[in-house]
């Protein structure tokens, strides 16, 4: 089982919570570097410094872009994807607001195949919900599910589709998790067929300001 971390807190508010993650790089998926609901309008030095760190640990860095379900501008959304190469060195890109019907399969297709073009190593597809099949064809990993523990344990259901794809192609995000859960949380994602998650404690309206209990100082995942 492998973290996807979404830690939306700047360094300078929570610096404990960071070294935390460098110091358990190796156990993560990738970190998902959101320095101002994208990677802003200039370079930011706590972040740059963070990234860094990230890097020599060993980390996957996936700049976070804001695609607002096929509705932001394509051009828009590249020269995130460039800041995010220039000034933090991201090795791929968290897009989120994906759309998941088939009627955005296609432009989702054009915007990733131009996320490779401009370098993109690692595409992390965020629709939140189980999208129609053909987005998951398209990326390293699709978010099938992001949503509050209630939810996850009580009205998770699992399209047959996704049967078909390993494991490691598929990530669970749950936010609201006990503490004394997030084990059960990590171990019902493996059993739903998603062996990348990441669960947190927080709650909305920003649950990912929180670092998941299931990081450890460097040994991955409990439980």
């Amino acid at each position: 089982m492998s973290l996807l971390i979404p830690l939306y807190v700047h360094p300078a508010e929570d610096p404990g919570a960071w070294h935390r993650l460098i110091e358990a790089a190796t156990g993560t998926y990738a970190v998902v570097l959101n320095p101002a609901s994208g990677p802003g309008t200039a370079p930011d030095p706590a972040f740059t410094a963070a990234a860094r760190a990230l890097r020599a640990a060993g980390a996957r860095l996936l700049g976070y872009v804001d695609t607002d379900y096929g509705v932001r501008d394509r051009d828009r959304i590249t020269e995130d994807v460039r800041r995010h190469q220039e000034w933090y060195a991201a090795d791929g890109f968290f897009l989120d607001q994906v759309t998941a019907g088939p009627e955005g399969l296609p432009a989702c297709r054009r915007l990733v195949r131009e996320l490779r073009r401009l370098g993109a190593g690692t595409v992390v597809l965020n629709p939140g919900v189980h999208p129609a099949p053909g987005y998951a064809r398209l990326a390293d990993l699709t978010v099938t599910f992001e949503g509050h523990w209630t939810t996850y344990v009580s009205a998770f259901t699992r399209p047959s589709w996704t049967a078909r794809y390993p494991p490691d192609r598929l990530c669970h995000l749950v936010y609201g998790v006990p503490e004394a859960l997030v084990p059960l949380a990590v171990r019902t994602a493996h059993e739903r067929g998603a062996a990348v998650c990441g669960p947190v404690t927080g709650e909305p309206p920003n649950p990912w300001t929180t670092l998941t209990p299931a990081l450890t100082g460097g040994d991955g995942v409990e439980g």
